[in-house]
């Protein structure tokens, strides 16, 4: 299967540029996600790759071969490409059986009669449709015609496979049936996957690499660990994770920001572009005192103001140095509201931007920063 090369790739809509400077390579058989808000150019860059879209500046490789490329008059039609897409709608034919929906692109390439009945039934009893040959699409599930608008799109065993959103119809079960299978897709069929996507949870259990990006611009590219853990700047530590991550803004008044500013000052005096903190709600945990604390932990005094229950897990709000934080536990609490404890948070696990809002990475690299 051939890797994608997007080299200073722009794209623009008049005066307005909805892709700005774009380098990405996605590698021969990895599964990658683009994650971002709507809006960010996540489908226009899929479209691109796709070339439902054309490229207004920069490159754009399929392997060896460059797909497009307006600086050389370089355009290879969608339909040589050798890529599958399938859409967030499944795009099925409702008068065609689902066996004919899924032989319909081997037809179209005059696959002979005997194979494509074999590739057909093979591909069907992989993604367990293989009984519904003989119905209609409006006799499945949601969940059933993802699977068939994704059997068609193997059958023709394209190079690369191209997903724009397409779980966003199913319900919160099918869904998580939906990104199993797809992972098991593409654990046997090794296809290079591209795979659109605004939320979070599926990038990260989905995805070998993950490509934030916002308002047109590549933000990070990354492992799921990269991107959560390291994030490379505010944008992909605000937008990642659940519940959201604590921002401690530096410049504030008040004593939680005092006291995080002391402690930075002190572990590292060579940082002093700081503009604020980032700590993930999962990284709190509660003492009972100072004493408690160990070498090098970040903590605070805390007051406990509400205990939320979401069901296999707990989220405590604390208040601390006029402050306002939010803890997440998979540990049923034994605290009250209205306790006072003390908070700690391990240094390693405090996320550091500068003023610009860039990850900062330590000389003794305790905030070391994931590649952007």
């Amino acid at each position: 299967m051939p890797g994608i090369t997007l080299k200073n790739v722009k794209k623009s809509y008049g005066a307005y540029e909805a892709i700005h400077h774009l380098d990405l390579e996605v590698a021969d058989g990895e599964f990658l996600c683009l994650l971002g808000p709507s809006g960010c150019g996540k489908t226009t860059t899929l479209r691109m790759i796709a070339g439902l879209e054309n490229l207004s500046s920069g490159e754009l490789a399929v392997g060896e071969r460059v797909v497009d490329c307006p600086e050389t008059a370089s355009f290879i039609a969608p339909e040589k490409r050798g890529m599958g897409l399938v859409f967030q709608s499944y795009a099925l034919w409702p008068h065609l059986t689902i066996e004919q929906n899924v032989e319909f692109g081997l037809k179209l390439r005059k696959v002979a009669k005997v194979e494509r009945q074999k590739c057909t039934t093979d591909v069907m009893q992989s993604l367990g449709i293989e009984q519904y040959r003989a119905r209609y699409p409006s006799q499945l599930s949601g969940g059933q015609q993802q699977r068939v608008a994704l059997a068609r799109m193997l059958a023709v065993n394209p190079d690369v496979l191209l997903l724009d959103e397409p779980l966003s119809n199913l319900d919160a079960r099918l869904r998580l049936e939906m990104r199993a299978e797809l992972k098991r897709i593409h654990d046997k069929f090794s296809t290079t996957i591209v795979f659109v996507t605004h939320d979070q949870w599926e990038a990260m259990t989905l995805a070998d690499t993950i490509a934030v990006m916002n308002e047109g611009t590549l933000q990070q590219l990354g492992t799921p660990d990269d991107i959560y853990e390291r994030p490379a700047n505010r944008f992909v530590a605000e937008f990642v994770g659940s519940p959201p991550i604590n921002i401690l803004e530096f410049g504030g008044t008040g004593e939680l920001v005092q006291e995080a500013m002391r402690f930075l000052a002190k572990q590292h005096p060579e940082i002093f572009d700081i503009g604020s903190v980032g700590i993930r709600p999962e990284a709190i945990s509660l003492v009972s005192g100072k004493e408690a604390l160990a070498t090098g932990d970040f903590g605070a005094p805390a007051c406990v103001a509400a205990i939320l229950p979401t069901g296999g897990s707990w989220i405590i709000e604390l208040e601390t140095g006029g402050t306002t934080i939010f803890m997440n536990t998979h540990v049923a609490p034994s605290v009250r509201e209205g306790d006072r404890m003390w908070f700690r948070v391990e240094a390693h696990a405090l996320n550091v931007f500068d003023t610009q809002g860039d990850r900062i990475r330590a000389a003794d690299d305790a905030f070391s920063v994931a590649a952007a």
